[in-house]
């Protein structure tokens, strides 16, 4: 893992073009966030959190792809959801309250990720006020996604699924192991392949 201190040039690039994208700082304020928050590079593999573990940490991916899993009382894992770049990975109840997390976090790819704490988080937004908004603003915009996708989910045929996931996140099937895809959606990768299949005939 590469921390901020010794980070390589493209993190540390990434991490500065995603902050001027979406927000305007002062040359000071730009200069204490690069120097204060936490980047690490984790290869591909990488377990960020087990399930049944207490999460310490939040994450914020500039390059790469998490997965949220769970296994279930039959041995199977359950994929519950894919991070990608520019979402928040926060498991709010066991971050926030200190509680077994009933997720793992593993990197599905390379994964350049901030890295954050409570600690940290704290004093950098009494340092920069600024800096709370734009986070708080990308943290409920990707919640307010994750929420609209789970709810039209819940009435949604196997291949309306699919079909939604091919209008919002088309990149997942190039980037993920079908088996996984599957889980996601919630069918077997048998189903999915016969839907695949169906889809890209019409």
């Amino acid at each position: 893992m590469t921390t901020n201190a010794e980070q390589d040039m493209p993190s540390h690039r990434l991490l500065k073009h995603f902050i001027e994208k979406h927000a305007v700082f002062s040359e000071t304020e730009l200069s204490a966030i690069m120097e204060t928050i936490q980047v690490a590079t984790y290869p591909k593999h990488t377990t960020l959190l087990k399930q049944g573990e207490i999460s310490t940490a939040c994450y914020f991916v500039l390059k790469g792809l998490i997965r949220q899993y769970s296994i279930n009382a039959e041995g199977r894992e359950m994929t519950s959801n894919f991070y990608k770049e520019e979402q928040a990975v926060v498991l709010f109840n066991s971050f926030k309250t200190k509680t077994e997390s009933p997720y793992s976090l593993t990197c599905a790819e390379d994964s350049v990720l901030i890295v954050g704490s409570l600690e940290t988080e704290s004093s950098m937004y009494e340092t920069i006020p600024a800096l709370e908004k734009l986070t708080r603003s990308m943290v409920e915009q990707n919640f307010g996604a994750e929420q609209d996708e789970r709810a039209n989910a819940v009435s949604a045929t196997p291949e309306d699924r699919y079909r939604a996931l091919l209008a919002q996140k088309a990149d997942l099937i190039e980037r993920v192991p079908q088996h996984q895809l599957a889980s996601y959606l919630g069918m077997t990768p048998e189903s999915l392949s016969r839907i695949k299949k169906r889809v890209n005939q019409t």
